[in-house]
């Protein structure tokens, strides 16, 4: 029993200094926000404790864009799931299948993802440019001149624009993940499926997707919560605009409490954030059924 009671004390010893990170960069910035959306507060006068207030106008305020912002994250929150995450196993199995310079193209797909999102973003302002834009150019060459737009000031496009770079960004980070999880297979089990006259698209469908699919419910929790955190690269596109075509949760967020001085609306919309990807990643685990396999 001694034994015991020494090895919970330096269990909690050792667990101890984590925890009180934890808890400092985590859970109290969550509980000041918290306790922050109950208020009317410009961050430095006087507060004043409104309630639920702040919950009730941006749901039913339009001019917080609140709701716009959410049918945005969630469009791409489905074309991440719908788009994004087929391309990558797609790319994985192509990748994972042998095929020459094997290594070269891994790499290459993954290049995006290491890159600096401001980075990123400022690349794809060059390419989108009116003028000078490669995409432009590229569709006057090839006599599509018609075709040609102001990709991120035209309120009708400017999302999709935005969306496909982020979209693309990524799809090199999913397919990663699957990649690994396919090199994780046993080759005598596509040996066996070999000699039965398997051919390798039967050997994707049968065999690889089966086996992979805790990693793809990784993949699906982590493209679902990505889509409903963006920020950087929609920030750096288009700041929301124009028109507020391109807004998000979090662009919202950040304007209300850095450009308009509402911290109480700001952190409600934080806790928003916040509860949302909770929601979403227990109804992922919870609905997305899958086997685990030990090789």
């Amino acid at each position: 029993m001694d034994k015991v009671l020494r090895d919970r004390r330096a269990i909690a010893i050792f667990i101890l200094p984590a925890l009180l990170v934890f808890s400092s960069v985590v859970i109290l910035p969550i509980a000041f926000s918290g306790y922050y959306s109950l208020l009317e507060w410009n961050g430095a006068g006087k507060s004043t404790f409104i309630g639920l207030s702040n919950y009730l106008e941006m749901f039913t305020n339009p001019s917080t864009y609140f709701v716009k912002g959410i049918v945005n994250s969630a469009l791409l929150a489905g074309l991440s799931v719908f788009v994004q995450i087929p391309l990558a196993l797609g790319l994985a199995l192509l990748i994972s299948h042998g095929i020459r310079l094997e290594g070269f193209f891994r790499n290459v797909y993954f290049i995006p993802v290491i890159i600096s999102t401001t980075v990123i973003g400022q690349l794809w302002m060059k390419i989108y440019h009116p003028n000078n834009g490669m995409l432009n150019i590229l569709l006057t060459d090839l006599g599509l001149a018609a075709l040609k737009r102001n990709w991120l000031a035209d309120p009708s496009i400017s999302l999709g624009a935005a969306f496909f770079v982020l979209i693309w960004q990524y799809i090199g980070y999913h397919m990663l993940l699957m990649y690994s999880a396919i090199k994780a297979i046993p080759t005598s089990l596509y040996e066996a499926a070999e000699i039965d006259g398997c051919s390798k698209s039967q050997l994707s469908r049968h065999i690889a997707i089966p086996l992979i699919m805790p990693m793809i419910k990784v993949c699906v929790t982590f493209a679902l919560i990505g889509s409903l955190k963006t920020f950087d690269l929609i920030y750096v596109l288009t700041k929301g605009g124009p028109i507020h075509a391109t807004e998000v949760p979090t662009t919202l967020m950040f304007a209300n409490i850095f450009l308009n001085y509402r911290y109480g609306m700001g952190s409600a919309m934080a806790i928003f954030i916040l509860v949302e990807c909770l929601v979403l990643t227990v109804f992922v685990q919870r609905f997305f059924k899958v086997e685990n396999y030990e090789f």
